[in-house]
């Protein structure tokens, strides 16, 4: 899949850990929103969309399904990010 558009919808305040949440779309086909940028630990990380489960716990609603994409999906949101 090729990453085909990354748009920033939403920016946080600068002492908030949550720095942005972000859409991505794929060969202009499928749309994700909700990915979130937070900083913690002295680094830029995403977190894909989550719900709440009934016993107060968040399972990712989609998700990568192996390490280089989610990498490829990280870098091209950060770097939507930082621009």
């Amino acid at each position: 899949m090729k990453i085909t558009s990354v748009k920033v919808r939403k920016l946080f305040n600068d002492a908030d850990p949550m720095k942005a949440i972000v859409s991505v779309t794929f060969d202009d086909q499928l749309a994700l929103h909700d990915i979130k940028v937070i900083y913690a630990r002295e680094k830029l990380f995403i977190v894909m969309p989550s719900r709440r489960n009934p016993d107060n716990t968040y399972r990712d609603i989609v998700h990568p399904i192996n390490s280089d994409f989610r990498t490829q999906i990280e870098e091209a949101v950060l770097k939507a990010y930082n621009e």
